[in-house]
């Protein structure tokens, strides 16, 4: 059976700069992968690839068994793949229910959205969500007000409400404390066996939270890939990610 997600020798060049080389990687449905790297490692380019806003200079990407390289980016999301940005894009004159109720809708076409009644089986995919996203006590606030952690739980929430097959969420930790991003880990595993996810981030202390699958991006390159424990113990990831060799540690 193959992959939900497979990367066959994917590299991105822009005009002589190699963001991806040679990267291949695969995802299995209803699971968890973690990719990490520091900055300029190619994380968000990965993702961008993935979701068809850049196009790979050579490689191919297959979801589902089928090659999605060459689709539009609206035909990737029709096929079962949504991406939440490092910054929230939520609807911030509209209350939390209503941000899901919108994402949720089967009918895409946004005037419709606002304009129908919404069916029961949409309303009670909803009011799932906003308990797993742990904002019932927030439901009729408008989204502007709420704080930043909420507000990134919120996003969450909506890629859920997509039903897509495939969540790729890009630092959904970013700004976030130590109390914020331990919920935000436990979230996101809530959510392995109804779809794969794939994290791209760089706090290693939500990295350990999770304890999946891990990549090491640097330079464009897989560095490295195994468990969280073999990531850490693993010297050149030491060296270029956690910024000091193991020879060198006390």
């Amino acid at each position: 059976m193959s992959p939900l997600l497979a990367l066959e020798n994917v590299t991105v060049d822009f005009d002589g700069f190699k963001a991806l080389t040679d990267v291949s990687l695969t995802l299995e449905a209803n699971a968890l992968r973690i990719l990490i790297g520091p900055n300029g490692a190619g994380k968000s380019t990965l993702c961008d690839t993935i979701i068809g806003r850049v196009r790979p200079t050579a490689g191919r990407i297959l979801f589902k068994g089928e090659a999605i390289t060459a689709l539009p980016e609206q035909e990737i999301v029709k096929r079962g793949i949504c991406r939440k940005f490092q910054t929230p894009g939520i609807l911030p004159s509209l209350s939390v229910m209503e941000n899901l109720l919108v994402s949720g809708r089967k009918n895409r076409a946004w005037w419709r959205a606002f304009t129908t009644a919404t069916p029961a089986q949409e309303m009670a995919r909803a009011e799932e969500i906003l308990e797993t996203i742990g904002l019932q006590d927030r439901r009729d606030v408008p989204a502007a007000g709420l704080a930043h952690g909420e507000k990134q739980w919120l996003e969450i929430g909506m890629v859920v409400a997509t039903d897509a097959d495939l969540l790729l969420l890009d630092e959904p930790t970013a700004g976030m404390g130590p109390q914020d991003t331990q919920r935000t880990a436990e979230l996101i595993l809530s959510l392995i066996g109804r779809h794969a996810v794939l994290v791209i981030d760089h706090d290693m202390s939500f990295v350990e939270a999770l304890n999946g699958f891990t990549t090491v991006l640097h330079q464009g390159q897989i560095l490295k890939e195994g468990s969280v424990a073999e990531i850490r113990a693993d010297a050149a990831v030491e060296a270029v990610y956690l910024g000091r060799a193991k020879d060198e540690v006390a």
